[in-house]
């Protein structure tokens, strides 16, 4: 019996945990009750695991020798007010799964589930890593997310490969998307202030507006990937936040300015951030000023080419060649990208579209097909099973 029909097995079990970890969603380097769950379930299994990892991480292990495997999936949720009325809908007000991480969870514990039975009567032979990581949507503190913090405590030491999955609530159920290379953006944040001098609406030529000044800004700034940037070249800056005034005749003394930056290479990446200064530097021809602050976030994610045909091979074996399909390029961002830069790695999407609902990532109504879990489940699994199972794949 293939790995998908005893998922399928599992399905109403998946289905539970998974609403489970969905009414209780925590927010980065809060799930402390999700890997509590996590951790009971790994108990019941019989699966050795360790918490506590990068603050509030799970790692469990199956089997031992080599070959070595890890699987990884996030488990954080996004400080979003949940719109949905289902049985399921989040307790915990101004929190929400809006980005499927419950269902990436779910999956790595189906995925739990198969292997350790299989590793219980010496089908497999190697080990596998299970990494439940927390925080993917935000970095802590001292600037690190979850999946940086997990490479800089070891959770990949000894490991041969990494293969991770995302849920896209836009794409067809149960089909696969698999890229080599460049997939996912790198990402960056910038927080900028325009300096004028304040004044009285009535009197703009006493003050130096900095809402005008402003302006001449973020022209400059969507000028940027239009006109300094290589045009055969991938790359964005979208200005996001814009805070200036207390009342409607003050002119104020600074604007906030603040947003995204995205690229995919290290030369694309730093001609951004250095074209950025400059945009802010046009304040300084009026008499104005600027403060700039970059925040350095991940990296793109890269997919090793001899992994991602070996995901692509086990998919089309699993789901069939026809729900295996050819990603793009993503503006999105990833912090499986650090587990992706220390280890020959391999991430994939799996569609999840519930209904005609437009329901996108990171919105109150975000939901999935809850019919893909034990897709994922398998696809995990079955990419675990067919790299112990092979000797060939890495050189």
């Amino acid at each position: 019996m293939s790995y998908l029909d005893r998922a399928h097995a599992l399905k109403e079990k998946l289905i539970a945990i998974r609403r489970d970890l969905h009414q209780h969603p925590e927010l980065a380097f809060e799930e402390v009750r999700t890997a509590q769950r996590v951790a009971e379930t790994l108990h019941d299994l019989g699966v050795e695991y360790e918490t506590g990892v990068a603050k509030t991480g799970v790692v469990a292990y199956l089997g031992e020798g080599e070959p070595r495997f890890a699987l990884r999936a996030d488990m954080d949720a996004l400080p979003i007010l949940e719109a949905n009325e289902t049985e399921y809908k989040s307790q915990n007000p101004g929190k929400m799964h809006a980005c499927g991480h419950d269902a990436h969870t779910t999956c790595l514990l189906g995925a739990a589930m198969l292997l350790n039975q299989d590793f219980k009567q010496g089908r497999l032979k190697g080990t596998v890593k299970l990494l439940f990581q927390p925080a993917e949507e935000n970095a802590g503190k001292d600037g690190k997310s979850g999946g940086q913090l997990m490479v800089q405590e070891g959770a990949l030491n000894n490991v041969d490969a990494v293969v991770g999955l995302h849920v896209i609530s836009t794409l067809p159920s149960n089909e696969v998307y698999v890229r080599a290379g460049a997939f996912m953006a790198a990402v960056d944040g910038f927080e900028g202030e325009v300096i004028g001098r304040g004044g009285h609406g009535a009197y703009p030529h006493e003050a130096l507006d900095p809402i005008w000044l402003s302006a001449h800004v973020i022209n400059a700034i969507h000028g940027i990937v239009s006109r300094r940037m290589d045009p055969t070249k991938q790359g964005l800056i979208s200005v996001c936040i814009i805070n200036a005034g207390t009342a409607l005749n003050i002119i104020p003394e600074s604007v906030r300015l603040a947003g995204t930056i995205r690229s995919f290479e290290p030369s694309v990446r730093a001609l951004l951030h250095g074209e950025l200064e400059k945009a802010f530097a046009v304040t300084r021809a009026w008499g104005g000023d600027y403060k700039l602050k970059i925040l350095h976030g991940y990296p793109t994610t890269v997919n090793d080419p001899k992994m991602t045909e070996f995901v692509r091979e086990m998919a089309t074996g699993l789901v069939g060649a026809e729900r295996v399909k050819e990603a793009q390029l993503q503006m999105g961002a990833e912090d499986f990208s650090f587990m992706a830069q220390a280890k020959p790695g391999a991430f994939f999407y799996l569609g999840a579209k519930k209904d005609e609902v437009q329901r996108p990532h990171h919105n109150p109504v975000f939901d999935i097909d809850e019919a893909v879990l034990p897709t994922g489940a398998a696809l995990l699994a079955e990419a675990a099973r067919k790299f112990l199972s092979s000797s060939k794949i890495l050189p």
